[in-house]
């Protein structure tokens, strides 16, 4: 369908992260599988760099800030959306044989997680669960010696279980935020329809909430990568992305350098260049990249890290235009209305006194991460790695108690004061939170601002200023 074509390829081009911060990776020169840390940040944006921090590859112990509040504030809900962890590519290179990569997991591999095989054992016991429409075919681990196209790796399931054991450390341990004898109410759990996000939420829920029983948990299936559930239908988001890709088009065909590298791996392949772009080979080289594995090889020579820099080199200058042209900015905040509204109308609930789904887990794609962060105005955070984590933590004033404030963290940073509505509070606020009513303000209002309209409807049948 063309929908799905659009997803295609908006997805063929935004996979690599921007924006350097203080991350650990791969050695870049290293062919072995040895992992050392990066202890110093690169002076100027690296490809290679970068497409360490996208691998997201887990290493030391990491520094959050979530569950950070003056201790007379009470953490009342923790809303949580995640993308899936590090997967099997989703296409493939003609000619070229697949990474060898297996999916099986296997506890004294590396990476591993002390909860590993444990992990295992309760996801084979899991068919009491609620598992909405087709969720309930789908495997809850992986389990193949050769990984399928897009399957989650023993890397994947590994970075959602120690998400969910650095989740639980400061939410349930230091916070309460749930009772030891917490209800199904309490939860809500959404994934899209694909493998990979199914297992990437019960990995993080499992060191969450260790050996939960089965009967407490509804899973529910969205069938839209974006999560607009009943609100989908936005003539207006589809023209901007459309706009979007046709930037992205124009930036490909002006790249001299990146044309001559396709020709050149073309020719190693042996298929016409348009074909080997219409493979989108970056998925399959970042899936050697992560897992330390030689590019593929032919007769005719080697696609290597020439090859690899220039193509992730052009992806940084692309990701750097789109903030520039804002066409992205337009589709983002109407992508992302329906997710962001069900945000604050659970927030709102809560604030109220209700004590129903005051955990939510989100398990989706970078195509539902990456709009997120640019309508909220977090136009500094890198492009969703494997594994990434946006938090929305909603804390209750002790000293007055019908002040609610919300803070939002990206990997464990805290963004607050990043976003568009709340860029200016910390200038005439001590606390290093926001004000709800300026969320829900943000959400029901000042969304629509820009297409002069006062609803989401009337947003996505008329044309930005």
């Amino acid at each position: 369908s063309r929908r799905c074509m659009v997803c295609v390829l908006y997805l063929s081009v935004h996979l690599i992260p921007v924006n350097p911060v203080r991350e650990h990776g791969l050695n870049p020169k290293s062919r072995k599988r040895i992992m050392p840390d990066l202890l110093t940040e690169p002076p100027a944006i690296d490809p290679i760099y970068e497409a360490h921090v996208y691998c997201n590859i887990p290493s030391i112990a990491e520094r959050s800030m979530e569950g950070h509040a003056p201790h007379y504030f009470k953490l009342v809900s923790v809303q949580v959306l995640i993308r899936h962890g590090d997967r099997y590519p989703l296409y493939a290179i003609p000619k070229t044989k697949r990474p060898d990569i297996d999916c099986m997991l296997v506890p004294s591999r590396k990476p591993s997680h002390p909860q590993l095989e444990a992990f295992i054992q309760h996801m084979s016991k899991g068919s009491a669960a609620q598992m909405d429409g087709s969720l309930s075919s789908l495997p809850r681990f992986p389990s193949h010696s050769l990984c399928e196209m897009g399957e989650l790796t023993q890397t994947g399931v590994v970075q959602h279980l120690r998400n969910g054991q650095l989740l639980r450390e400061i939410y349930i341990n230091k916070h309460k935020l749930l009772p030891g004898d917490w209800t199904a109410k309490q939860l809500y759990l959404e994934t899209t329809g694909k493998s990979r996000t199914l297992q990437s939420a019960l990995a993080l829920l499992y060191t969450f909430l260790p050996d939960f029983d089965w009967k407490k948990i509804t899973m529910r299936h969205q069938w839209s990568t974006i999560f607009c559930s009943g609100s989908c239908d936005c003539p207006m988001r589809n023209h901007y992305l459309e706009e979007e890709q046709r930037r992205q088009y124009s930036l490909r065909v002006k790249n001299s350098d990146l044309e001559k590298i396709y020709v050149d791996m073309a020719k190693i392949v042996g298929i016409p260049t348009r074909q080997l772009r219409a493979s989108n080979p970056i998925d399959s080289l970042l899936c050697y990249f992560c897992h330390n594995v030689s590019f593929p090889c032919t007769k005719t020579g080697c696609i290597g890290m020439e090859h690899f820099k220039v193509i992730k080199r052009h992806q940084l200058e692309d990701e750097r235009e789109r903030q520039e042209k804002k066409l992205y900015f337009l589709y983002a905040l109407l992508a992302t209305h329906p997710l962001l509204n069900q945000t604050v109308n659970r927030l709102q609930r809560i604030a109220e006194g209700k004590k129903e789904e005051v955990f939510v887990l989100y398990s989706a794609h970078d195509v539902t991460l990456s709009p997120v962060l640019s309508a909220l105005g977090v136009t500094e955070a890198r492009f969703p790695r494997f594994a990434a984590r946006l938090v929305f933590e909603l804390w209750q004033d002790g000293k007055r108690p019908k002040e609610h404030f919300i803070r939002i963290l990206y990997n464990g940073a805290d963004v607050t004061f990043q976003t568009s509505f709340c860029k200016d509070h910390y200038k005439s606020s001590s606390k290093p939170m926001c004000p709800l009513e300026k969320f829900v303000n943000f959400v029901k209002r000042d969304m629509f601002l820009i297409f002069n309209s006062t609803s989401y409807y009337d947003a996505c049948r008329r044309r930005a200023l």
